[in-house]
């Protein structure tokens, strides 16, 4: 569980690196947006587990990492974040 949700984690990262400067709602989008994946990630590997006590194990974990990145775009969305600097540095 812990390697599928780095690896997605890593994915979405690269993938934000590679975000063309589209301002900070955009930022705030891609954060949750990969929060969600990973969540979604958590979910599958919960389920496929066959146990009970696992599945609603990974779907509280995927809650509070879906809450966490609802969180951190409303910081960058309120931190008005200028991505186009961001991402020459």
């Amino acid at each position: 569980m812990k390697l599928t949700m780095k690896a997605a984690l890593a994915a979405g990262l690269l993938s934000l690196a590679a975000c063309g400067g589209q301002g900070d709602d955009s930022l705030g989008d891609n954060i949750a947006d990969n929060a969600d994946a990973v969540a979604e990630n958590i979910e599958a590997v919960g389920e496929a587990s066959g146990n009970e006590a696992v599945d609603d194990a990974a779907e509280a974990k995927a809650e509070v990492v879906r809450e966490t990145g609802e969180a951190k775009e409303e910081a960058i969305d309120d931190a008005d974040v200028n991505a186009a600097a961001v991402n020459l540095q």
